[in-house]
């Protein structure tokens, strides 16, 4: 589900705010730059609070964010719900014991971590981050939150990249975007 075909006019401001870089981090790709919009504390805030009242009430005790930029999103959101916040991290971040799930991108390899403990058996989990493109992050913070035995409830992005067809890689999980880029 995409919030995007709302009529609610903070998509567009928050659609407005974000920038397009083009040829970055390499040539040919159009990169969704959202420091743009964390420049503006009304779009800002209108991003939060347009996932704040969609999973108020919804019994999350969890708001699992991944880094880097899900670790902007994810806290406000965990604090306005009543929920705790746990970082995902890219390798060798976090001191003490950690569950690693490695994942495939375009153009190799990655890993995430996630403290063992920071989630219990049977909590009800939310997986945010900035963007889905084709959907190998959000699939391994599932798998790491799923190996805890937490139930994901939903993966929630500010930005969707359609046409990379990240949403059919989620297992069947539900998928909430502000914004559509092409």
């Amino acid at each position: 589900m995409s919030a995007c075909r709302d009529d609610d006019p903070r998509i567009i401001g928050i659609k407005s705010k974000i920038r397009v870089v083009p040829n970055f981090p390499k040539p040919g790709i159009m990169f969704q730059d959202i420091t743009t919009l964390l420049l503006d504390p009304k779009a800002f805030k209108d991003t939060i609070d347009l996932f704040v009242e969609r999973y108020k009430g919804k019994n999350i005790s969890v708001v699992a964010g991944i880094e880097a930029r899900g670790f902007i999103f994810g806290p406000p959101i965990a604090l306005a719900i009543g929920a705790k916040f746990v970082p995902l991290r890219k390798p060798r971040k976090l001191p003490g014991e950690v569950i690693s799930e490695k994942y495939i991108l375009e153009y190799g390899t990655d890993c995430l971590e996630m403290h063992v403990g920071a989630v219990e058996p049977g909590e009800r989990a939310l997986v945010v981050d900035d963007l889905i493109a084709t959907g190998g992050t959000l699939c391994a913070a599932m798998n790491l939150l799923e190996r805890a035995e937490a139930e994901v409830v939903e993966c929630a992005c500010v930005i969707e990249l359609p046409d990379l067809k990240g949403r059919d890689r989620l297992k069947g999980k539900p998928l909430y975007v502000l914004v559509e880029s092409h």
